[in-house]
Order: structure tokens, then C-alpha cells, then sequence
């Protein structure tokens, strides 16, 4: 997954809290969402593995269809 900065494009460093743009020193919370109702998803981890659980009736999101959306801190 690479996250892109929406003030100046550039491509994103992933952190601990979430990810911060190195040019506009902005850092920013992910939040992953359903491809298909747009909400916020249930994230599972186990094993290493990461996993998206939609609440709403879609039942697991693979990892490629999940929708990353940015917020500042």
C-alpha cells in the first residue's frame, strides 16, 4: 500500500500512528474502509496477517480492495 500526501503527492512514510509526510511534516491517521458500503473496517491481525472485517454484511475485505482514507492529527 502506498499512501500519497493530499496537500503536495508525495508518497507517504508509514509510523507507528499512522503516516507522516516528510515535505509538509504533516502526520496523518489511517483509517481503512469498505470498498463497497464505505465504512470504517474491522481490522484483525493474527499471525502476522492482517485482515479487514466489514460489520455491515460484507464479511471479509481482502487487503487489495480495502479503501485507505487520511485524516490529520
Amino acid at each position: 500500500m502506498e499512501l500519497h500526501c493530499p496537500n503536495c503527492q508525495n508518497a507517504l512514510e508509514q509510523s507507528e500512528r499512522g503516516a507522516h509526510c516528510s515535505t509538509c511534516h504533516q502526520d496523518y491517521a489511517v483509517e481503512a474502509r469498505c470498498p463497497d458500503c464505505h465504512q470504517p473496517l474491522e481490522v484483525l491481525k493474527a499471525c502476522g496477517a492482517v485482515d479487514y472485517f466489514c460489520r455491515n454484511g460484507h464479511g471479509l475485505i481482502s487487503k487489495k480492495r480495502v479503501e485507505f482514507t487520511l485524516q490529520p492529527h
